[in-house]
């Protein structure tokens, strides 16, 4: 073979191995969820920026309108199709807002106490409303599409935590696969990473929610429980998330079908459970065992073994016992014995010093009388 020709199969090998690893269904691609969280965020911050930059210009113009309209939608709305707040009277707003807040804003129109701008002005507030109009009609179309990317790719972990909160997690652990292969525990404490490693090192609690926080089954939980059904909702949402990502089958699979590819599997690598591979090919599945027919001989087998370890423990019990007993019966006469010898040896000790002292006093008893006869 031609050095020539080794270099081109090697470079087709590899293409056809990276290809094999790039294989995927378009149903299955979580890397679009991914992007599109991200562009969502995005596209809040920049909406947020832009209306209230909308509010800060207008509201020189008609400082009351941010008070009756809260919302930044139907805000830049009213300065597309309002204009100047002269032409409240005459521009129709129910398409827009409802009868009561239409009469509200064209009310404050005629009382307002903005200053006079120009056309010019005007234009460029005008452009930057509709900025906003359309980055908004946007942002709910791309809502739209990753809720539909979401039930096709994650049904399960969806209706647990729903579109937004599913596609967060997805986009913090980077792919559904690896999502897939953290615990309960993780998935409960995922996008709170700060507080857990600050926890662990000031040795206080550590955190019990992350982004699962704003799943909508922990927001109706009360304070004290929050942490409790963060907890449970984690471990089944790592079901789910295992399912959606690893499963194959479709809903109306038996189990039958299901057993023969693990067991394909299981011959495939038959070290993954850490079994030998004949003995965990042989052994079925479920093992199915019926207590109504189980010989009863079995039964007396065991009820006599058991009778039989219960009588051996309570013989080594009594005999401990009686050992136990015998060793302080034996310390008990030595201690009598070694008593009275004290008593005894303390008695001579006793007369000894009597004997000493007496020779002493009689001594003493002369002096005295000598000294009486001399008086």
């Amino acid at each position: 073979m031609l050095p020539e020709n080794f270099k081109e199969m090697s470079l087709g090998l590899a293409h056809s191995l990276s290809r094999h690893k790039l294989k995927f269904s378009p149903e299955k691609v979580d890397i679009m969820i991914v992007h599109a969280v991200s562009l969502l965020d995005d596209l809040d911050k920049e909406l947020n920026t832009y209306a209230m930059r909308v509010k800060e210009w207008y509201g020189w113009h008609f400082p009351e309108l941010a008070k009756i309209l809260p919302d930044n939608l139907s805000y830049a709305k009213i300065i597309v199709t309002l204009g100047v707040r002269t032409n409240a009277p005459e521009t129709d707003l129910s398409e827009i807002l409802p009868h009561e807040i239409e009469a509200a804003v064209k009310s404050a129109a005629d009382i307002s106490m903005g200053t006079e701008i120009n056309e010019e002005d005007l234009n460029n507030i005008k452009l930057l409303a509709e900025r906003v109009i359309a980055l908004s009609e946007y942002r709910k179309q791309l809502s739209e599409y990753l809720e539909n990317r979401m039930k096709a790719i994650s049904p399960n972990m969806t209706e647990l935590l729903g579109a937004l909160v599913g596609a967060r997690l997805i986009a913090h652990a980077g792919s559904l696969i690896s999502l897939a292969k953290n615990p309960g525990s993780t998935i409960q404490i995922l996008g709170a990473e700060k507080a857990l490693f600050r926890a662990l090192k000031t040795k206080h609690a550590t955190p019990k929610y992350g982004l699962i926080y704003h799943a909508s089954l922990v927001g109706q939980a009360s304070g004290n429980n929050k942490g409790k059904i963060a907890r449970q909702l984690a471990a089944k949402v790592a079901l789910g998330v295992r399912t959606d990502a690893l499963s194959e089958f479709d809903e109306d699979v038996d189990d039958e079908t299901r057993a023969e590819d693990i067991k394909e599997a299981r011959k495939y690598n038959a070290d993954a459970d850490g079994v030998a591979a004949e003995a965990e090919i042989a052994k079925p599945l479920i093992e199915e065992v019926e207590m109504e027919d189980a010989p009863a001989d079995e039964e007396k087998v065991s009820k006599k073994e058991k009778k039989e370890k219960k009588e051996k423990k309570e013989k080594k019990d009594k005999s401990e016992k009686k050992d136990k007993k015998e060793k302080k019966k034996s310390k008990e006469p030595t201690e009598e014995t070694e008593s009275p010898a004290k008593t005894k040896s303390s008695k001579r000790k006793h007369d000894d010093e009597e004997e000493e002292a007496a020779p002493v006093k009689e001594k003493e008893h002369k002096k005295k009388k000598k000294k009486h006869s001399k008086e």
